[in-house]
């Protein structure tokens, strides 16, 4: 009945199924009760559209990545900036010239200022570690400044670790800006659906050669054994794109592999607006780690105004949701035991987020699951 079977109906299983159906038959299945993934949003009874599984916010410099998506969206136009409350007040990040002058007195912004320009190229983002390795004694006095207030303590909040013992890649995403410019991102294309990611999703799976499976677990309908793949107790001689974990696709023989989970507390404000920016971080205070106003995303008439608060923890099988993988390096070779187990199973790519244990930028899932199709075509 199929040639190909798809888990996961995230960005990445939502495309691959898109590009297959063209000329397969292709069986999409969901363990949740709607599309889309972490992506899935809707809307509120404020009347607000919300981001369930926390802020997606898409930008890329890819212009054939924002042609395809463009094909089954409308987009909003959406730039998006971040505050984090530091010593008492909320400055812009990722750290720039606005927040020197925010955060010191104006003689010492102005040398630190200097002291940047003479160094790096105007426009660059510099990530703080390389600050660190100055010579300038200026510059360090500056990166153990944003270390201290922007990175350590969030770091230790987000992940429940120091920071010696995550990958440098996470180091690597806390820069500073060498400019005026306090978007967070400074892609060539900003924006969000304009009727919502789940709409757009929706849309790329409306294909009639795809069969959508809700509230099912691919477990329940299907077995590995022997090298084998069974379907429906047939077995099954087609590809499967898999983009959940790999630990529960194996029943964790080798034991589960670590994931840091986060608490989304939704709540109701009694006022048209609660912060001056979409996202507010707290890397010092409170035990969340950041407030998102939906507002600032989707404008909407609404009296009221709805905010997340995010309070990271560990993830407990069945319990809560698996966000971000733990990059240590006794995660990683955990988990290349279930990639060597997954090459007994030939069939079987594994891709995503979740399958690949990688964090993805939504414009890099996409390039990746476009990648993937080009790669399996044939």
């Amino acid at each position: 009945m199929f040639d190909i079977v798809i888990v996961g109906t995230g960005i990445s299983g939502a495309i691959l199924a898109e590009r297959f159906a063209q000329d397969k038959k292709v069986l999409l299945i969901e363990r949740r009760q709607n599309i889309g993934g972490n992506c899935y949003d809707e809307i509120d009874g404020n009347g607000i559209l919300i981001h369930k599984y926390g802020p997606h916010l898409f930008h890329t410099d890819d212009a054939e990545i924002w042609q395809y998506l463009s094909k089954f969206t409308e987009w909003q136009t959406y730039q998006h900036k971040v505050l984090a409350m530091i010593d008492g007040q909320a400055v812009p990040i990722p750290f720039n010239f606005n927040t020197l002058y925010k955060v010191f007195p104006k003689n010492l912004a102005e040398r630190l200022e200097i002291a940047l320009l003479k160094n790096f190229e105007y426009g660059k983002k510099i990530p703080i570690l390389e600050l660190k390795n100055s010579f300038d004694a200026d510059l360090q006095f500056l990166a153990d400044f944003v270390y201290e207030k922007i990175f350590l303590h969030y770091t230790e909040k987000q992940w429940n670790l120091t920071p010696d013992k995550i990958d440098g890649a996470v180091t690597a995403r806390v820069p500073v800006s060498i400019s005026r410019d306090d978007r967070y991102f400074s892609d060539k294309f900003q924006a969000v659906p304009k009727r919502g990611y789940t709409a757009m999703i929706q849309k790329i799976i409306s294909q009639k050669n795809i069969k959508l499976m809700l509230n099912t677990d691919f477990r329940e309908i299907a077995t590995l054994r022997d090298g084998k793949i069974y379907l429906f107790d047939s077995e099954f001689n087609g590809k499967i794109i898999y983009t959940g974990m790999l630990d529960e696709l194996f029943n964790y023989k080798f034991g589960a592999l670590e994931y840091r989970s986060v608490d989304m507390k939704f709540e109701t404000v009694d006022a048209e607006n609660f912060q001056a920016a979409a996202t507010v971080n707290y890397p010092n205070n409170y035990e969340f780690t950041r407030i998102t106003e939906f507002k600032h995303i989707h404008p909407a008439k609404s009296a009221r105004t709805t905010i997340l608060k995010e309070y990271p923890q560990n993830y407990y099988i069945g319990k809560n949701e698996p966000y971000y993988p733990i990059f240590t390096d006794a995660a990683k070779f955990a988990h290349e035991k279930y990639l060597n187990e997954l090459k007994n199973f030939p069939q079987i790519k594994a891709v995503g987020r979740l399958a690949e244990y990688r964090y993805f930028d939504m414009d890099d899932a996409v390039k990746r699951a476009l990648e993937i199709y080009a790669e399996l075509k044939n």
